[in-house]
């Protein structure tokens, strides 16, 4: 399974709409899980046009947006064997030093994340902490807080496995 990962896209504040090279980077992705700071529900209507989606409430998100069916909070799921948390911001899963220690945030107490998924701070960021992937794909419109090309992440799920990338729009 191929999952497209975005946050903090900031339409229309600082950009008018998705860039086009997010659809090329996000061609044949099956799920597209936005971290957040949306803040227009005609931004998910439109990835909605490239794979179903899900997305965090960012900090930054009006209450229309937050309230759309697609948004939580938080998003606790599995996809083939891989556990996936979806949040805006690190924090939301803050203080921690193991996989294990997520497991009082969890809303199974016998469940802990694979894989953590995030935003808010518009740098894209890949990491492995033992066994937990660490991923924020950054801002495709907004990055480092610049009117730019930013990046997206690929999240690959194979054999119970995950690996994620970071992709730069150009």
């Amino acid at each position: 399974m191929l999952i497209g990962l975005l946050s903090d896209t900031h339409i229309p504040n600082h950009v008018a709409a998705l860039p086009a090279q997010l659809k090329e980077a996000f061609r044949g992705v099956d799920l597209i899980l936005h971290a957040g700071d949306i803040y227009n529900i005609a931004t998910l209507d439109e990835l909605e046009g490239i794979a179903p989606i899900i997305a965090a409430e960012g900090d930054d998100d009006p209450y229309r947006t937050a309230s759309d069916k697609r948004v939580k909070s938080k998003h606790f799921l599995t996809v083939e064997g891989v556990t996936i948390w979806l949040a805006h911001s690190w924090w939301d899963f803050w203080p921690f030093r193991s996989r294990q220690e997520l497991r009082r945030l969890s809303p199974q107490q016998d469940s802990v994340p694979d894989v953590l998924v995030f935003g808010h701070s518009h740098e894209a960021k890949l990491e492995k902490r033992e066994d937990l992937l660490l991923v924020n794909p950054g801002s495709p419109t907004f990055p480092y807080y610049k009117h730019e090309l930013g990046t997206v992440g690929l999240l690959t799920i194979d054999s119970g496995k995950a690996e994620a990338q970071i992709i730069q729009l150009r």
